[in-house]
């Protein structure tokens, strides 16, 4: 496994196992498996209602808690309660995470930042995140901070690259963790014809070819599935290195074009909105 070093000098894996959308059953069986071929990185929330289930794969995976690069995120309606942290690493069964995000810029988010701020200090989360912060909500943030982040998880990929805000990131050593990784599964991107030479030439798929040029990018990814063989595929990435004039034709391809438009009256809603939380 390939790893990056963060701007605290902690070290996080390259690829990792993803979890939205993935139902508390789906959620335990890709996380126990995935540690099993190798992953060393997975990733959930609160608001994606698993994180008992992502614990009970860890545990189930027979990999020490140790060796695990784990990763969740509080929701803009725990940003005001004081025991959000204790209470997240409660249904995880762990006693730190390695990496705690504020999920949405909605609700009192300065708040839930001041939560992560103080889990970081107390050794709850051994790294920090932002995800979906950019624009203005950045620019807020970065006024306010008084620990830099280490991670942001926002959309990208080669037809949108976040080059606008890596400008912000590279200044202070923050690294992107991808969503969307593969464009949400956009055929078109898939499909275009570098994707399919390259695959060729190195004998991958288009989807891992997109993969790796994200680590190559500095980039983590966390592509999620309920599909064994294809968390296999997506790990296996790591035996070969696009070029500088491969990664250069790539870049070509960068629209500023995002998939996911967020608008105000969905921040609101984020903020009302309270997860039902799994009970056992």
């Amino acid at each position: 496994m390939e790893n990056i070093i963060l701007n605290n000098n902690e070290t996080c894996p390259v690829v990792g196992i993803g979890t939205f959308m993935l139902s508390p059953k789906e959620a335990e069986n890709s996380v126990r498996e995935a540690l099993k071929m190798g992953y060393r990185l997975v990733d959930t929330a609160n608001a994606y209602v698993n994180e008992r289930a992502v614990g009970r794969g860890m545990r189930d995976s027979g990999v020490p808690r140790e060796e695990i690069f784990l990763s969740t995120k509080l929701w803009p309606s725990e940003y005001e309660n004081e025991n959000a942290v204790d209470e997240t690493l409660e249904r995880l069964g762990v006693d730190y995470v390695d990496l705690l995000y504020i999920h949405q810029p909605a609700g009192n988010w300065l708040a839930g930042y001041r939560q992560l701020e103080k889990a970081y200090r107390e050794g709850k989360a051994k790294a920090i995140g932002i995800s979906n912060f950019e624009g203005k909500y950045m620019t807020k943030l970065e006024a306010a901070w008084e620990i830099i982040p280490q991670f942001i998880q926002v959309e990208a990929h080669p037809y949108f690259t976040q080059k606008e805000l890596r400008e912000t990131l590279d200044k202070y050593g923050i690294r992107l963790m991808a969503w969307y990784p593969l464009g949400h599964g956009d055929k078109s991107l898939l499909q275009e014809p570098v994707f399919a030479a390259l695959g060729e030439k190195y004998g991958k798929t288009p989807a891992q070819i997109i993969l790796r040029w994200h680590t190559q990018m500095g980039f983590v990814v966390i592509p999620g599935s309920k599909n064994v063989a294809h968390i296999k595929d997506n790990l296996d990435i790591l035996d070969f290195t696009l070029t500088d004039d491969e990664m250069a034709e790539i870049a070509k391809l960068d629209r500023g074009e995002r998939y996911y438009h967020r608008t105000d009256a969905q921040l609101a809603g984020f903020a009302a909105w309270r997860p039902s939380f799994e009970r056992k």
